[in-house]
């Protein structure tokens, strides 16, 4: 009897996967839940229902087994990851939007899970940011009570807006660009607001570090490779390496742009999406660098504060050619 590969084999589902990617989340859900409050819980909730909603209506309407696809879990995932990128007292219906966006328009409309081009979670979060700047910059600024929270994400429009007014704060890398606009201002005395911690924003390190530590996690898995993060952290250390190294004033330091914003986020489960990334070996140190490298120029010289959106959505486009240019020799044959 044959024991070895090709022969035999391996243990793995849709499910599988999709349970390993959410067990991965875990740690930064931890985090958020320490730095934010129940309101990550309660997003989470929200936008995981409302997958699963629509996930069930658009079978239904396509004429799929709801069974099978309700349960491999991959509304879910796409739920989890809207639900981190979205401040955590987001109003209710932000989410729910954005979930519907997400599962109906970038997943079900372009055949299901398997077919979509681009990256569902991150189509409805370059809807939301495109459509709602304001309120999804509006991260808390210090932990609030449960009640409190129940009030900005569930509480009445106006009432809600002059709470939040008063208990939010700029993103990390949204206080960096906006503080450098400020006449004379560098580099080094825009971090000094308390908004800024020991390497990213003050308590955002720890978030990033929870990514990382479930992204290494699904790499020691073999969920993902190695290519796709390692590409995408090099190229954004190298480029924003550069530009630090000749004006310090004016561009942040590497560690910096790892540590703040979505960059984990982006390098271990938002680039790495099966469906949606290059497949070749070549094509993902291609794919991730050309993200980290569109990333970094949106930051910095761009009208959003964090780019990972955007970047991951213009390097699906590139997707098809990408891998069409990099596919390896067939065994046996020259290239």
């Amino acid at each position: 009897m044959l024991n070895n590969s090709p022969y035999v084999r391996a243990n793995s589902s849709v499910t599988r996967v999709m349970l390993k990617v959410l067990l991965a989340l875990v740690p930064a859900i931890g985090v958020s839940l320490w730095l934010f409050g129940v309101g990550i819980l309660i997003q989470l909730a929200l936008a995981s229902l409302t997958a699963l909603a629509c996930e069930a209506l658009m079978l239904k309407a396509r004429g799929k087994p709801m069974r099978l696809f309700l349960t491999d879990l991959s509304a879910v995932v796409t739920a989890w990851l809207i639900a981190l990128a979205f401040p955590a007292i987001a109003p209710w219906w932000l989410v729910v939007v954005a979930t519907i966006i997400a599962i109906v328009l970038a997943k079900h409309l372009y055949g299901g899970l398997g077919q979509n081009i681009f990256n569902p979670a991150m189509v409805a979060y370059a809807a939301m940011i495109v459509a709602f700047p304001s309120l999804m910059s509006q991260w808390p600024s210090t932990q609030l009570d449960t009640a409190a929270q129940l009030q900005a994400v569930f509480g009445h429009a106006d009432a809600t807006q002059r709470a939040m007014d008063a208990i939010t704060s700029a993103t990390p890398l949204d206080s960096l660009r906006t503080g450098l606009r400020a006449a004379g201002a560098t580099v080094e005395s825009v971090v000094q607001s308390p908004v800024f911690g020991w390497a990213g924003g003050s308590g955002w390190e720890w978030l990033s570090l929870a990514y990382l530590v479930g992204g290494l996690w699904l790499w020691q898995q073999k969920i993902i490779t190695w290519h796709i993060p390692l590409a995408f952290i090099g190229t954004l250390a190298a480029v924003s390496g550069v530009f630090w190294l000749v004006q310090p004033d004016s561009f942040a330091s590497p560690l910096l742009h790892l540590a703040a914003g979505g960059s984990m986020l982006g390098a271990f489960f938002i680039l790495t999406d099966p469906v949606s990334a290059a497949t070749t070996p070549r094509g993902k140190l291609i794919y991730a660098a050309g993200a980290a490298l569109i990333t970094y120029l949106i930051r910095s010289f761009g009208a959003f504060p964090d780019g990972v959106a955007f970047a991951t959505l213009l390097l699906n486009i590139c997707v098809p050619l990408i891998d069409m240019k990099t596919q390896p020799a067939v065994f046996g044959h020259k290239q």
